[in-house]
């Protein structure tokens, strides 16, 4: 990921630096699997243990997870993140765990698996967006309901990121908009006409600005 995403991400997150595994870590994760995607590897030596990046709605399968439950060891997936119900959970095929950049897939009964993104690269960022706008210390309480009109408003006046997150729960597909590294819209569209917004800012001053641009769009749910 470049430089400029993991900047968003710590201010987001409002961490200072980022915390990655050990090499020795991530060689007993390898001896687990008998492989590692290169991406997911850089990804754990980088940033991987951040304490912030655990703290979120959902849980992400860390190493250490993988060495000491057993159901992790026995999917015919190395699974990435589970909802925080357990309705639903995306992983790696473990055929497909020797490919450098490899499709990530999910699951909502652990037999039958959809795309999600095309790329270990592409999923990383999403599922980390998506978890951060739920940390946002300025945000409204509830979500809002925006119509695929107003979709278009936020689109042609904030920046379309380029990463999505699709079939998460119910088939949705989620994306992300934002000019500053500072605020975030997030988009769940699960497959009608309309659509949930979340969004937030990390200071009340990037708050007030994220709501001039969202001025008229949404009604709370």
């Amino acid at each position: 990921m470049p430089s400029s995403f993991w900047e968003m991400l710590k201010s987001l997150y409002a961490v200072d630096t980022l915390q990655g595994y050990t090499e020795e870590e991530i060689e007993s994760l390898k001896e687990l699997f008998g492989a590692l995607p290169q991406v997911l590897e850089e990804y754990y030596r980088t940033a991987g243990r951040t304490k912030a990046f655990r703290q979120v709605q959902d849980s992400w399968m860390l190493p250490e997870d993988f060495q000491k439950w057993e159901w992790l060891q026995k999917s015919d997936h190395m699974i990435l993140l589970n909802e925080n119900q357990s309705v639903c959970r995306a992983g790696i095929r473990r055929g497909d765990l020797c490919q450098p950049d490899p499709p990530v897939y999910t699951t909502e009964d652990d037999e039958h698996w959809v795309l999600s993104a095309s790329s270990v690269s592409e999923f990383l960022p999403a599922a980390l967006l998506y978890e951060s706008v739920y940390t946002l210390e300025y945000s409204p309480e509830e979500f809002y309901w925006v119509t695929e009109e107003e979709v278009e408003q936020i689109s042609a006046r904030l920046q379309k990121l380029p990463f999505e997150m699709a079939n998460w729960v119910s088939g949705m597909t989620i994306t992300f908009y934002s000019n500053e590294p500072d605020h975030l819209v997030v988009i769940m569209d699960c497959g009608d006409e309309d659509s949930d917004m979340l969004y937030g800012a990390t200071s009340e001053t990037a708050y007030k600005k994220l709501m001039a641009v969202l001025e008229g769009i949404g009604e709370p749910l």
